[in-house]
């Protein structure tokens, strides 16, 4: 006896077609939504506004709501971040004065966008406790460790043409601040020029002592800045990561000790030290005046006629009018 097949009624299998179809759809659209998604690329460093935007989550549904999503990248310092600013590997970050004007003599993709108050205080020479060098002149002839193109490189140069000096009368060496700081603690040496919160753990560890900071010197603003490109084509994207920001800089600004304890971690620096560089950095987030502006263009004309940079730069050409 031959089994017989039962034929399935097309009315029982359309509540499957149904489902079927309607997750088809949803994966459809939910693909579409991805593609038209775009991406802002932040390049960060250890220390900063930015590293605590990062942490606190706030950036990421003010863009999420513009149809962008945030990927993050960490930077030891502001050279290499304005380097990948430059080869288009991110679209914005934060520096110091100094590296956005090296990165400008490479190539004419960054847009200067907003900056923080000037905080000299948070930048010095230090020399050991124990040394014999006792004023900015005595470092003639002497190995003083900073980072090539950051911040501080600009404090030296202020720093010895103040006493009398130039940079021939002095041994640079070049070095990031973890091996500057290992060729300090060790005497390799005479003198490092750094930046916090470096700065207040070198102090923190007893051994150091400020030769000279930015007080009188040297401005010390932080610049936020974005590729050209990106400006250009993401304007509201643009102002909410400065919004944002603005946001997480009023708080801080009240709460440097809760500031501290979420940092830690990731810079790897205790609270209390970090309460201590936090106190002297400056908030509020704003655009770029006419004083700022020709400040960092004196820098910039310094360094050219220094020939640490290989010809002009044009500062006021590169900040982007607000609303643009």
């Amino acid at each position: 006896m031959t089994a017989r097949t039962r034929a399935v009624p097309a009315s029982s299998l359309l509540p499957h077609l149904w489902l079927a179809l309607a997750a088809l759809i949803f994966v459809s659209l939910t693909l579409a939504a991805h593609a038209q998604e775009r991406t802002v690329r932040v390049g960060y460093q250890k220390y900063g506004t930015l590293v605590l935007l990062k942490g606190r989550g706030t950036l990421e549904p003010r863009l999420k709501a513009l149809g962008y999503r945030v990927q993050w990248s960490e930077f030891p310092s502001g050279p290499p971040l304005m380097e990948a600013l430059n080869a288009g590997a991110v679209d914005f970050g934060s520096a110091g004065e100094t590296p956005p004007i090296f990165a400008q003599a490479a190539s004419d993709a960054l847009a200067y966008v907003a900056h923080e108050p000037a905080a000299p205080k948070g930048e010095a020479i230090l020399v050991p406790k124990a040394s014999p060098i006792q004023s900015v002149a005595d470092l003639r002839g002497k190995k003083v460790a900073l980072n090539k193109g950051s911040n501080v490189h600009y404090l030296l140069v202020r720093a010895i043409e103040a006493a009398g000096l130039s940079l021939s009368d002095i041994a640079p060496v070049y070095l990031a601040p973890a091996d500057a700081r290992a060729a300090f603690e060790r005497g390799a040496v005479d003198a490092w020029v750094i930046w916090d919160p470096y700065f207040a753990a070198a102090e923190a560890g007893g051994n150091a002592r400020v030769l000279a900071d930015g007080t009188g010197l040297v401005p010390n603003h932080q610049f936020y800045l974005a590729s050209k490109s990106f400006a250009a084509e993401n304007g509201p994207a643009l102002d909410a990561i400065v919004a944002a920001i603005a946001e997480v800089d009023a708080w801080a600004k009240d709460n440097t000790d809760a500031v501290a304890k979420e940092l830690a971690p990731s810079v790897g620096i205790p609270a209390p030290i970090l309460s201590v560089a936090l106190k002297r950095q400056t908030y509020g987030i704003r655009p770029l005046d006419e004083a700022v502006t020709k400040e960092q263009q004196r820098i910039a004309d310094t360094f050219h006629g220094l020939k640490l940079v290989p010809k002009t730069v044009d500062i006021a050409g590169a900040v982007r009018k607000p609303g643009s």
